[in-house]
């Protein structure tokens, strides 16, 4: 009975979680005829960041804004993995990628609007490091972010024969995940520059105060867009209304210069019209633009939403994945051939194949396979479903060799007493077992709570996506640190209670 009452709390737990755990930044109302569902980089100050009231701002995310609110739409801002953008969109899972999307090298791949940003690749160096001038970068360190049009603008296809000639002149061209690490090397003198967006160098040099400058001259220009999916035309001509509408009463210069970027915008309508909506009265600017201090009770208040997050996904993926367990290592350990194997198959894939791929299955694969839209609710579900799966599976090989550690003789002695398979297995068996796995689950236990951070591949903001976009905004590494202490915190604490476990049963020696 008691055991009974555990299950129905742990299950009651496990609803509550999923019910106050969001699945989307903004939740649709349901009086609400549509949605726009914008996809969109959450570590690319101006056009799309997290600030410090803890809410997703920028450039892109104030004109989706505006369009929706002439439109009657309601506005899914969805931070999205950058390079799983392509099969969020494909998927129905985003409307569009709105988030300084580079047109140059894409013209087939996507419905583009018209371009709306002129925008142009800089270099930054630190204040006195004595280069001026593009040709001074010969025999230096030159870092880029990966998968980004700085890169493009030196090894790309379109890429200039200049560019190409200036690239074979560094001693190095790097490759990194975000800004912020680039400034980090670029910082400790590990490299010499940093190659960007005009827009996003502003941003950067301005918030990191008086120790970088960017170079007069442009390595390449480029043209932003909205992306939608191919074929799209309808969303993006209503799209592309609203914003000529915009450029016409002046707004799009007003949001423009809200954010500092009124020298890049280039929308094609009615341009004419733009030294009137000159006079217009401008919004002020955005507090997240300037110098920022390290706060960190303002940091542990924005990553509380993603402490929460990493903590459902770690609950709920034990509460499933333990029992799962359980019943795989019964099937792999049936005396029917064809049950053995499925479960020696099912094991073998989730044991060698990386996680993130087993979650972009599980979240992209019905969408792929079966032609059934993908939607934002899904995301945490699929990422409690791939973890399960995943975690299950070791836990399965966890449990068969602690049940075959134990010898024969245990089984003997519990039939000479009358006791059937399952009493034997459940009073004499089991209780060994949990004995001698307990070290081994500990493991699997704590290394689940650092695994909780790849549900980015699936775009679902935990902890640690959550500390790189808050990271990212206020251009410092301090709550990259401040979420490591909590992940430690976590683990300790995990350690402490398991360690605790493993003394109570201790009588079972």
């Amino acid at each position: 009975m008691k055991q009974k009452k555990k299950i129905a709390w742990l299950m009651i737990m496990a609803l509550l979680l999923i019910s106050v755990v969001p699945t989307t930044v903004h939740a649709k109302k349901e009086n609400d005829d549509e949605t726009l569902i914008v996809g969109f980089d959450a570590e690319f100050p101006p056009y799309g960041y997290k600030d410090e009231s803890g809410e997703y701002v920028g450039f892109d995310l104030d004109l989706a804004q505006e369009v929706c609110n002439r439109k009657g739409w309601t506005l899914v801002k969805q931070p999205i993995d950058w390079d799983s953008k392509d099969m969020e969109l494909k998927s129905g899972a985003i409307d569009c990628i709105w988030n300084g999307f580079t047109m140059n090298g894409r013209e087939d791949d996507y419905t583009w609007s018209v371009p709306y940003v002129d925008n142009s690749q800089v270099v930054i160096v630190r204040k006195g490091s004595g280069i001026e001038k593009l040709t001074d970068l010969e025999a230096k360190t030159v870092v880029v972010q990966a998968d980004s049009s700085a890169l493009a603008a030196f090894t790309g296809e379109d890429a200039t024969e200049e560019n190409k000639a200036l690239c074979e002149s560094f001693a190095q061209l790097q490759q990194v995940s975000d800004y912020n690490s680039a400034f980090m090397n670029l910082e400790t003198g590990m490299v010499d520059a940093i190659c960007l967006d005009v827009g996003v160098a502003n941003y950067q040099v301005e918030s990191r105060g008086d120790k970088f400058e960017v170079l007069e001259e442009q390595v390449s220009s480029e043209a932003y867009g909205i992306g939608f999916k191919l074929g799209n035309d309808e969303l993006r001509d209503q799209v592309e209304e609203v914003l000529a509408q915009m450029e016409q009463d002046g707004t799009f210069l007003q949001i423009a210069e809200k954010w500092g970027l009124e020298d890049c915008i280039c929308l094609k309508a009615s341009l004419e019209i733009k030294e009137s909506a000159k006079d217009n009265t401008t919004l002020e600017a955005d507090e997240g633009t300037s110098k920022k201090t390290i706060d960190f009770g303002l940091i542990i208040k924005q990553l509380s939403q993603g402490m929460i997050a990493t903590i459902a996904i770690f609950i709920l993926t034990l509460l499933f994945a333990m029992p799962l367990g359980l019943l795989i290592m019964f099937a792999r350990m049936c005396k029917w051939n064809p049950v053995q194997w499925i479960a020696k198959i099912y094991i073998s894939i989730m044991r060698g194949t990386p996680l993130m791929l087993q979650l972009l299955v599980v979240f992209f694969g019905p969408a792929f396979l079966f032609g059934v839209s993908g939607s934002n609710q899904y995301r945490f579900y699929a990422v409690i479903i791939g973890f399960s799966l995943n975690y299950a599976a070791y836990f399965a090989e966890i449990y068969r060799s602690g049940i075959q550690s134990i010898p024969n003789g245990q089984r003997e002695a519990a039939m000479v007493l009358g006791y059937n398979r399952v009493q034997t297995f459940g009073k004499i068996i089991f209780p060994q077992m949990v004995k001698r796995v307990l070290p081994a689950v500990t493991n699997e236990i704590i290394t689940l709570v650092k695994d909780t951070s790849l549900a980015f591949a699936l775009s679902y903001t935990e902890m640690f996506t959550l500390a790189k976009q808050i990271a990212a905004a206020q251009t410092s590494v301090m709550p990259l640190f401040v979420a490591g202490v909590f992940y430690y915190i976590f683990n300790f604490v995990v350690a402490f209670v398991m360690e605790r476990v493993e003394k109570r049963l201790d009588y079972y020696r």
